[in-house]
């Protein structure tokens, strides 16, 4: 009789994946990202074990949002000060420092919070334009547009 295959930390074998995110929706970007960072694509996914890959995703300040989310989609932070609640909308923070946080964000709430998350988002690597360091790693490009023809936003201006 055969038992449940649960792996160690020490046989985890993790490849690297490139993702151009370019024209790509945000949140069923983000979904793909969060999976492949958890390793839930891998037959031997351990849920209590960091068993994902590391994802490398350039082009992140072109990323794609449906409808009139860039102007009425709004992110609410905290100074820390008494009063001081701040609300930003999408295209403030693209065009902010870190246009990359949008797609590192929406990952990261797309993950359980603890330890593990912490782990996980370490291997999550994203750059707001084309270039990487990441070439000595050789990673396998994965083409999210030809996965599912929803996975691309097709904007147009009026």
């Amino acid at each position: 009789m055969k038992t449940t295959l649960s792996l160690k930390p020490a046989e985890v074998t993790k490849n690297w994946i490139l993702i151009d995110a370019e024209g790509l929706a945000l949140g069923r970007l983000a979904v793909i990202i969060a999976l492949r960072l958890r390793g839930k694509h891998k037959p031997q996914f351990t849920p209590h074990v960091d068993c994902g890959d590391h994802v490398v995703v350039i082009n992140a300040e072109k990323v794609a949002l449906s409808g009139r989310k860039e102007e009425q989609k709004l992110f609410h932070y905290h100074t820390g000060y008494a009063g001081g609640i701040k609300t930003r909308t999408v295209r403030q923070r693209r065009e902010g420092n870190h246009p990359d946080h949008l797609v590192v964000k929406a990952v990261e709430r797309m993950i359980t919070r603890g330890p593990l998350q912490r782990a996980q988002m370490r291997n999550l690597h994203v750059y707001a334009g084309g270039e990487h360091p990441h070439g000595g790693q050789n990673p396998q490009k994965l083409d999210v547009a030809a996965m599912n023809r929803k996975n691309v936003v097709n904007v147009q201006k009026g």
